[in-house]
């Protein structure tokens, strides 16, 4: 063991036993704190603390008089000395971190280099100041683990949160709002609507009676046309809008901000659409078509009830003329 006098300095080294401050060093040793001196010209050290010695895993004796490329591997050694070129070109101050893999083991080390100029404003000496971070580095990294976890399962809890809302107010074959909470949504249209002397579209849809291939498929066959058409309806509307399954083979979308003549073109493109779609079962095509009746509010009716009264009336028309088809409410012209 390399012996040290009062003041912690190595007294088989008489370059260190002149370094300035050995108080200051003695309270850098005391604080964990590893401290070493380099010769620029040489390259090697000329001091080590019994701090520096615990983290480099190797007495100061071994240490000084010797250079990096000579203590160390070629990798390590590399970037030792980038960072001291960088703190030289930083006015001869620079904190980098390292991960190094000593004698004692694989460390996080802080160092903070700092050149010491000769009266000519050449570098003399190099400090460096290294600090063990291993430790503090395992705590952030398990503390941002346990926040990435915490966030995770928060995320998890807002999907499942999510989805049993979306039970409440979505059919599970369609995907499509529930009566109750459309009904919800349209009393709501409707009261904006008489506030703000704007339009909207209400639309029944009912699929026309299936091919004779979805009958002899059963409620399978039932199952899989009401699939599609609730992704077509789906795909079909917009966020404001609300597509709703009210029972059975029946629906209805609410087109918010829409007026007639714009309802019944999009209503129409659906109608191709689901008259083109190919529903595959058990290697066979299904076909379907639907009816739909489009009424506005409030050119064709200024209340929930009459609203409702006319779409249901324009799909019976739709329906009473072979269905596949999408027909108009008439448009009131009282004032």
């Amino acid at each position: 063991m390399t012996q040290h006098d009062a003041q912690g300095l190595p007294t088989s080294n008489a370059a260190a036993a002149s370094v300035p401050g050995a108080v200051a060093l003695s309270l850098l040793d005391a604080l964990g704190i590893g401290v070493t001196l380099k010769d620029v010209a040489s390259g090697a050290y000329v001091h080590v603390n019994r701090v520096a010695e615990e983290l480099f895993g190797r007495p100061a004796a071994e240490l000084i008089g010797r250079t990096d490329a000579e203590l160390f591997e070629a990798s390590l050694a590399a970037a030792l000395r980038a960072a001291e070129q960088q703190a030289l070109s930083l006015d001869g101050t620079a904190t980098t971190v390292h991960r190094l893999d000593l004698g004692a083991g694989r460390r996080d080390l802080q160092a903070t280099r700092r050149y010491l100029f000769a009266a000519d404003g050449k570098p003399v000496q190099l400090l460096c100041g290294w600090l063990d971070t291993t430790e503090r580095h395992r705590r952030e990294a398990q503390l941002q683990a346990a926040l990435e976890q915490l966030e995770q399962q928060q995320g998890a809890n807002e999907m499942l949160r999510r989805e049993l809302q979306d039970e409440r107010v979505r059919d599970s074959t369609t995907g499509l709002y529930h009566r109750a909470h459309f009904e919800d949504q349209l009393r709501r249209e409707v009261d904006l609507s008489s506030r703000e002397h704007r339009e909207f579209a209400l639309v029944f849809v009912a699929i026309d009676a299936l091919d004779e291939t979805a009958k002899q498929h059963g409620p399978e066959g039932r199952q899989r046309v009401l699939e599609a058409l609730g992704r077509l309806l789906r795909s079909n509307t917009r966020a404001m809008d609300a597509p709703c399954r009210l029972e059975n083979e029946n629906f209805a979308v609410l087109l918010s901000g829409v007026g007639l003549a714009t309802a019944h073109a999009r209503m129409e493109g659906l109608r191709r659409q689901c008259a083109t779609q190919i529903v595959a079962l058990a290697g066979r095509e299904l076909h379907f078509s639907v009816s739909m009746g489009v009424a506005s509010f409030p050119h064709t009716a200024s209340t929930l009830e009459g609203l409702m009264e006319a779409s249901e009336a324009a799909l019976a028309e739709a329906r009473r003329r072979g269905g596949n088809r999408v027909a108009l409410a008439s448009i009131r012209f009282d004032q």
